[in-house]
């Protein structure tokens, strides 16, 4: 039953969103040439284009619909989109493309309404905490405009709130952005200990295949360690691992890119 649903179709590559990313990475392409002296095969441009790969992969593959199976790779899919991506494309903007463009007053006003780098990762706690409680991961999975809609606003405050760590700022902002993020991650492990909680997620792919409520308990399509209470342990767990990876990372990569900025050996 689980590869008859793959095969009508329901899980298929995005092509719309393929040929958003192609465009932007056209763009960034162009205006890298046109208005600094990096070349598209250095380590910059690199970074910008794998964040590109990774979220085409993430949220435009038949991986998007495998991470609703289970717990554990649901919090894989939002790690990879809140912790790894937003610091590789922002690692991939050149301090000099930067200021071409942000320096009109435009650009200044614009600016203004983004929320500043502390308020959104405040903002981004918050409703991370908010979106792993069981009342309203259930409440959105039955909405799904909303469920992107909030979704799509933590991911666009998340580049807000790596902006200290790829300017360097991150000894500080590292360990307050850790301190922030954790209760969300706690709370699967809590969750679990006490009981658990259902993953409102499978139940809706499954609602497409006319199978009744009452059949759901008796379906298993990943192994017992994905059903249980392992799951959210595993999910806990994997959310603050896959956050210190980033944070690594992101300070790696940070001081290769300001090396190479400053005229230094990349």
């Amino acid at each position: 039953m689980f590869y008859d649903f793959w095969l009508e179709g329901q899980w298929l590559w995005n092509t719309p969103l393929l040929a958003g990313l192609i465009c932007i990475a056209v763009l960034y392409g162009f205006l890298l040439l046109a208005f600094t002296q990096v070349k598209i095969y250095q380590k910059q441009p690199q970074l910008f284009f794998l964040s590109l790969v990774i979220l085409y992969v993430t949220i435009g593959s038949p991986f998007a619909a495998l991470s609703h199976l289970s717990f554990s790779l649901h919090m894989l899919q939002m790690s990879i989109l809140f912790f790894i991506i937003p610091p590789l494309f922002l690692l991939g903007i050149p301090a000099s493309l930067l200021q071409q463009f942000w320096t009109p007053p435009t650009f200044k006003g614009i600016s203004q309404l983004i929320l500043s780098p502390l308020a959104a990762l405040y903002a981004f706690g918050a409703l991370f905490l908010m979106y792993h409680l069981p009342v309203v991961l259930t409440l959105l999975s039955q909405h799904s405009f909303v469920h992107n809609g909030y979704l799509f606003g933590l991911f666009i405050m998340s580049f807000s709130m790596w902006r200290p760590m790829v300017r360097g700022l991150h000894r500080r902002y590292a360990f307050l952005s850790g301190l922030v993020l954790m209760p969300a991650c706690f709370l699967f492990i809590l969750n679990a200990v006490i009981g658990g909680m259902n993953n409102p997620f499978p139940v809706q792919m499954i609602a497409n295949l006319c199978i009744s409520p009452s059949d759901l308990s008796s379906i298993n399509i990943l192994p017992s360690p994905f059903n249980s209470r392992y799951d959210q342990i595993i999910a806990g767990i994997l959310m603050l691992g896959m956050h210190k990876f980033a944070l690594f990372l992101t300070v790696h990569l940070g001081n290769k890119v300001q090396e190479r900025e400053w005229g230094g050996s990349s």
